[in-house]
This record gives C-alpha cells, sequence and structure tokens, in this order.
C-alpha cells in the first residue's frame, strides 16, 4: 500500500506525458525523419527481458549475406556518451552489454551506439555510406526516426494489456500503442502452447489488418566458455552430473533458470539487477559460493548477457575462469511460420527500395 501510495501518482504523470508526446506526433506537430535505406525497428511497450536482442540477431543472420547492415542501440548502462562505433575491442562501459553481444557475434558487421538514433543514423551514414540496411535494437519510443518495419516484442509470461506506468508498473506506454507495430512477436513461449492460448493471445491483443502475430520460443545453444583461453571442455548433456553456480543479471531470468534446472537439479543462484555491472566484491562473493560446493564435479554457468559484462571484470583466479560457461539462446518461431516471418523481413526492405526508387525518379522527371 505505501508503494502503491509514492508511485502510482508518478506513473500517472508518466502516463500523461507520454500519451501527449504521442498525439504529438500522431497529428504531426512531432515530425519524423525518413531516410534513403531501409530501417528495421525491434522494441517493446514495457521495461524487461523480452528478448529483443536474439531476435534482432536472427535478422542479422537471416539477411547479413545480401546487404551490408547496421545495427544500432542506444547502449544501455554503458559509461560513455554520444555516439560510438563499436570495435571488437570494445568493452561493456564503452558501448554496453547488448552492443558488444551483437559486434562479437557478428564482426563483419557496423555495430554502433547512440542516444539520439537521428543523430547517430546520420553520422552512421557518414561512417559508412554503402550501409543499405538499419536495425535499431529499442527503439520503439523513438518516433523521431521513419521505420520501415516496426517488431513489437511481449514477453509470453509478462503480458502488459492490464500492467500500469512506470514507476509503479511497467510499461513505457500505453498498450493501445501497439497499433503502431507492423509484426507482434510473443516471446519466450512455450513449444507445447495450445492453439486455444494462441488464439487467446491473438483476440485480447486485438490485431488490425495489417498486422502480423508471431510467437517464438528459446533455443538454448551449447555451453560456450566465456574466457576465450577456457580449456576446459564440457558436454552438455553431463552437465545432469555437475553441481551448478547460475549467475544472473538480466531482467526476466525465470525462462533461463528453468532451463537449467531441466540439465540439472543441483543449483545454487546468485541473482543480481538487470545489466548488473560486476565489481570486485561480486567476484570474491561467487568465488566464496563456488568454492563451497565440495565435488570437484561443478561448473558456473551464466547468460550469454553476462558473460559480456564479466569479460569486463579481472577475474585473477584461472580455475574459477575454467568453469565459467554461457548458454546462447536464438529464437525459434513457432507453427512453422519462419518462413513467413522471413519474407515480412525482406519483403518490407524490397518495399523500402522499390519506393525509394519510384520516389528518386519522380523528382528527377
Amino acid at each position: 500500500m505505501l508503494r502503491a501510495f509514492f508511485l502510482f501518482p508518478l506513473s500517472l504523470i508518466y502516463g500523461l506525458i507520454v500519451n501527449i508526446r504521442n498525439f504529438l506526433f500522431d497529428i504531426k506537430i512531432l515530425r519524423t525523419t525518413g531516410f534513403n535505406i531501409p530501417v528495421i525497428c525491434v522494441g517493446n511497450i514495457s521495461v524487461g527481458g523480452t528478448g529483443k536482442t536474439p531476435h534482432v540477431e536472427y535478422i542479422v543472420s537471416l539477411i547479413e549475406k545480401d546487404y551490408r547492415i547496421a545495427v544500432m542501440s542506444r547502449g544501455y548502462k554503458r559509461k560513455t556518451k554520444g555516439f560510438l562505433i563499436a570495435q571488437i575491442s570494445s568493452t561493456v562501459s564503452e558501448i554496453g552489454d547488448e552492443a558488444r553481444q551483437i559486434k562479437q557475434k557478428f564482426p563483419n558487421i557496423t555495430v554502433a551506439v547512440s542516444e539520439n538514433r537521428v543523430k547517430g543514423v546520420k553520422k552512421l551514414l557518414d561512417f559508412d555510406d554503402k550501409i543499405e540496411l538499419i536495425i535499431l535494437d529499442d527503439a520503439f519510443q523513438h518516433r523521431y526516426i521513419k521505420s520501415d518495419l516496426t517488431i513489437l516484442m511481449i514477453d509470453y509470461k509478462r503480458p502488459f494489456l492490464n500492467d500500469y506506468y512506470l514507476p509503479y508498473g511497467r510499461l513505457r506506454e500505453d498498450p493501445l500503442q501497439r497499433n503502431r507495430a507492423d509484426i507482434i512477436i510473443v516471446s519466450k513461449t512455450s513449444v507445447n502452447i495450445k492453439p486455444i492460448d494462441m488464439r487467446i493471445i491473438a483476440k485480447n491483443l486485438e490485431l488490425k489488418a495489417y498486422q502480423k502475430l508471431y510467437f517464438t520460443s528459446l533455443n538454448y545453444g551449447k555451453l560456450e566458455p566465456v574466457f576465450p583461453l577456457n580449456n576446459y571442455l564440457i558436454d552438455k548433456e553431463l552437465i545432469k552430473n555437475y553441481e551448478l553456480l547460475i549467475i544472473t543479471g538480466i531482467a526476466n531470468p525465470e525462462p533461463f533458470i528453468e532451463y537449467i534446472k531441466t540439465l540439472s537439479d543441483k543449483i545454487i543462484l546468485l541473482k543480481y539487477s538487470d545489466h548488473y555491472q560486476f565489481k570486485d566484491n561480486d567476484i570474491k562473493k561467487i568465488s566464496d559460493s563456488f568454492n563451497k560446493i565440495e565435488s570437484d564435479m561443478k561448473l558456473i554457468i551464466t547468460t550469454e548477457k553476462d558473460a559480456m559484462r564479466l569479460l569486463n571484470i579481472n577475474i585473477p583466479d584461472n580455475s574459477l575462469k575454467n568453469r565459467m560457461f554461457y548458454i546462447p539462446i536464438e529464437p525459434l518461431i513457432l507453427n512453422k511460420e519462419s518462413d513467413s516471418f522471413n519474407k515480412e523481413i525482406i519483403d518490407s526492405i524490397k518495399r523500402h527500395n522499390e519506393d525509394y526508387k519510384f520516389s528518386v525518379s519522380k523528382r528527377n522527371y
């Protein structure tokens, strides 16, 4: 009750501000900026982990062979400001964990961070005028940029339709703003979801004729060492024989923890806040917790984003580093609709390019 007393009025003020802002965009007092290359936006309405980054990576892997791609994010919780181009050597402190993860996974694409997306895109194109496509990560609220395809992420277990605005709830803006999305993805869905449950979700979302709805689950990959020089090899099928220290610093670790429980029932959990910046005393706590496990059959397992941040920390104990692994994830599009989803992405790019050529030819004429 005390929390509601203090936070609910702030939520009302916040909601009023964001609704006025969206109204000003709707009546075109606030203007959007378009670019001569396709822009794909991936974002969400509520705060917290909906799986944006793995879906961005999915799109990159789909089209990177055919287009010169750039990915731009805000670089959340980085210690720098302004526009920066990510390098392989860039740290989480410089560009944030999400941008670092994407750059590490796709070293041949351009990854940039900028708080101001319009200025960021302009600088990005100045940096490389041969870029053919930009993907904006976590940019649903950045309406100053005109997107050719807007993808809205919804967490299956955290629906936003009956939530409240920040800070009392988790909403960044009114749930009706979902109507701006071309594609809505319900992520972190069980692979065994029943068709009737999908229909209920679709009905509650009140989809518009122009909107497509997809359901995705998480596909967990093989164990990867956090530190590149780690020579300790372990087959994921053998994890059941190990005691596991699980480290999470993401917004919604429950799906990850649930998955780990299918691999082993001997688990100790250290849970940190989202985008947590690990410090020396955290490493000591991790080391102490790990050393208390008496068995020699023990591992430290974390998420891919947490691995990006752990790499920033000096861990002098090589025996600890050699037992640190992460499990990468990728989206699995359900209902055999991956071809349909892929076509939506590719068609949006082709539409932009055709429209741009047509508009240029009209101006020349």
